[in-house]
């Protein structure tokens, strides 16, 4: 964690290459670079608009509503962090920690 202090926000490519060599980075934020995401969608969220329509980088949906997801993605709970977890490795290719869960497709 870093202070910026006013300082300009650093891009992607630059936190990445201070964090280099790792197996695997989770960011929050950056919703417009081009790197595999996962949407975070709550019903109580000002905007309402999905983004994953307009962007082939979201491979996966968090939301505390799974039953409203329309799109042809896995959909998560929220809350359901161990199948996010094993869905991130998964799509990694890195081992799983623990039993595989499955997602809505």
């Amino acid at each position: 964690m870093h202070e910026l202090r006013g300082a300009p926000e650093p891009s992607l490519m630059d936190i990445v290459e201070k964090l280099a060599p790792c197996d695997l980075i989770l960011i929050e934020g950056y919703k417009r670079e081009k790197h595999p995401k996962i949407e975070a969608r709550r019903s109580d969220a000002r905007k309402q608009t999905p983004l994953a329509a307009d962007d082939p980088q979201i491979r996966a949906i968090a939301t505390d509503n799974v039953q409203a997801v329309m799109e042809d993605l896995p959909a998560f709970s929220l809350d359901d962090v161990d199948a996010i977890a094993d869905f991130i490795l998964a799509a990694c290719g890195l081992p799983l920690a623990r039993g595989a869960r499955h997602a809505r497709n």
